[in-house]
């Protein structure tokens, strides 16, 4: 029979199951499971004469934190003075923070007159002669927490050292090995995109100007593309912006990850300790880094040549903003970087380039180092096609030869190039279209995948022939190495270049990265 001085008493259930408690599932301990805390606490409740008034759960949860939904919702409750008694499987179940323990249970319930029980430990707040006992099960539980969490990063980091992926989401242009969830696979789409955002930043484009260019083409946002496309649901709204425009600091962090070289670096971020759920960077040498874990998006070299690029950029990004030059041209006598000038009058717009302290700070700090940026194009041209023949061999000059005399069928090399340009075109059309059916459940998904391999490999394939085609001469001529690059291209200089330096008599001087000092 129930106990007659407890016949009106409000009495609330709180459930709990976390991470730590899973493994008691699996070893045949089904008490732990939300449902089965619930039953146990219910008859338990009615047993005793009590009356529930509400159940607070709480799934997927550490008892190490306070911010839990279930948790934070009977604490508001409690203060609003709506029951008298809380009813838990254990301690432990209720938190398995010592300092919380104290908190709530020896401090807060007391004042606000609300009773605490644990059925399975016997622990209650209403007998004074175990408050010990509570208090040394929760040191115990603190500590069973602690090496849990050590031992947990243990385990976490052998399998990043083993080359395992182990974040929630996948970066951009990947997806989970539906065979193993610590591998990447390529994600056709986006993998493209991305190829497109380091293309596009090589040519000189900014990343404010990338990420307004595929705004404006109604190209999704990574985590959109991950809700709208992959079906990946994120559990808390407040995961996705509310804009849908690409924006800068997204693309500045692709172009920044070296994920898309098939290598992972992890462990970059650790929690402050096992009760703190806040993350500190951990210093560079204590990251863990495996290579050549998944398939690359972005070959290494062109990886490098971005990093590079974007380190010149944040130094020069107020002086020759997404020009050829860009981070690569100097003053010889002050060493500070060239500045573009433009015409006083008339409407010729940008002229040439001048040095940044002449312009700033006159010319008693130094001279008027100026150049035409006519005059500058010509002669780095010419210098580069000077340095290309040397560099070339015999046999690479043979296979030039060979390839301006197959059979194109084209009278001019520049005839030959607007038309893979124009191919080129087509395959992102159809590229887009596909999606496009894609999205509308026209095709299927293993279709789709099948088409984006297809197109990104036709694209590969024209890429290549453009790249020789701009080698040749016009017409395949024998003398095949006269005309080896139709014009400046932002690329070449920044492979072949390390800096130009411009003397107060406007001639050049050109340091490549291949001459020994």
């Amino acid at each position: 029979m129930p106990e007659t001085s407890n016949h009106g008493k409000r009495a609330v259930l709180y459930v709990r199951l976390s991470k730590e408690d899973l493994h008691k599932i699996s070893e045949g301990d089904e008490s732990a499971s939300i449902k089965n805390q619930r039953l146990m606490l219910t008859d338990y409740a009615l047993a005793m004469g009590y009356q529930i008034t509400d159940v607070y759960s709480d799934d997927d949860e550490s008892g190490l934190y306070e911010n839990r939904p279930g948790f934070e919702r009977m604490m508001e409750d409690a203060r609003l003075g709506k029951f008298d008694l809380v009813i838990a499987k254990s301690q432990s179940r209720f938190s398995r923070n010592m300092e919380h323990i104290e908190k709530y249970l020896h401090h807060d319930f007391p004042l606000l007159g609300i009773r605490f029980i644990g059925v399975a430990d016997n622990a209650d707040t209403e007998n004074a002669g175990n408050k010990k006992a509570r208090q040394i099960n929760g040191l115990v539980n603190e500590w069973y927490c602690e090496d849990l969490s050590d031992n947990i990063r243990s385990v976490f980091k052998a399998k990043m050292k083993a080359g395992q992926f182990l974040g929630s989401s996948c970066p951009y242009g990947y997806r989970k090995d539906p065979e193993n969830h610590n591998h990447l696979l390529v994600d056709a789409y986006a993998a493209s995109i991305v190829r497109r955002i380091f293309a596009l930043y090589l040519e000189g484009y900014g990343k404010s100007k990338i990420a307004a260019m595929l705004s404006a083409e109604g190209v999704l946002i990574p985590t959109r593309y991950k809700q709208e496309v992959l079906g990946i649901a994120y559990s808390n709204s407040k995961l996705l912006p509310q804009t849908k425009a690409w924006s800068y600091q997204t693309i500045h962090t692709i172009l920044g990850n070296p994920v898309y070289t098939g290598t992972l670096v992890q462990n970059k971020y650790n929690k402050l300790s096992y009760k703190d759920k806040r993350k500190k960077r951990m210093p560079e040498e204590s990251w863990i880094i495996a290579e050549n874990t998944h398939e690359p998006i972005i070959d290494k070299h062109t990886f490098a040549l971005v990093q590079e690029l974007s380190g010149q950029r944040t130094k020069a990004v107020h002086t020759v903003p997404n020009g050829l030059f860009s981070g690569k041209l100097f003053c010889a006598d002050c060493k500070k970087s060239m500045e573009r000038q433009y015409a006083r009058r008339g409407e010729r717009g940008f002229i040439g380039y001048v040095c940044k302290t002449y312009k700033k700070q006159g010319k008693q700090f130094c001279e008027s180092h100026k150049i035409l940026k006519e005059e500058l194009e010509r002669a780095v041209y010419s210098s580069l096609k000077d340095e290309v023949m040397n560099i070339l061999t015999d046999s690479d000059k043979q296979e030039l030869r060979q390839f301006a005399t197959a059979d194109l069928h084209r009278d001019s090399t520049s005839e030959q190039i607007e038309i893979l340009r124009s191919q080129m075109e087509k395959i992102q059309k159809y590229k887009k279209g596909a999606f496009e059916k894609y999205l509308d459940n026209v095709i299927m998904e293993v279709e789709y995948r099948q088409y984006m391999e297809q197109y990104d490999r036709q694209l590969m394939e024209l890429e290549h022939h453009m790249r020789a085609l701009s080698q040749i001469s016009d017409g395949g001529r024998q003398d095949v190495m006269t005309e080896t690059m139709d014009k400046l291209d932002r690329r070449v200089i920044l492979e072949l270049i390390d800096k130009i330096e411009v003397a107060v008599d406007g001639s050049l001087t050109i340091y490549y990265k291949f001459h020994h000092p």
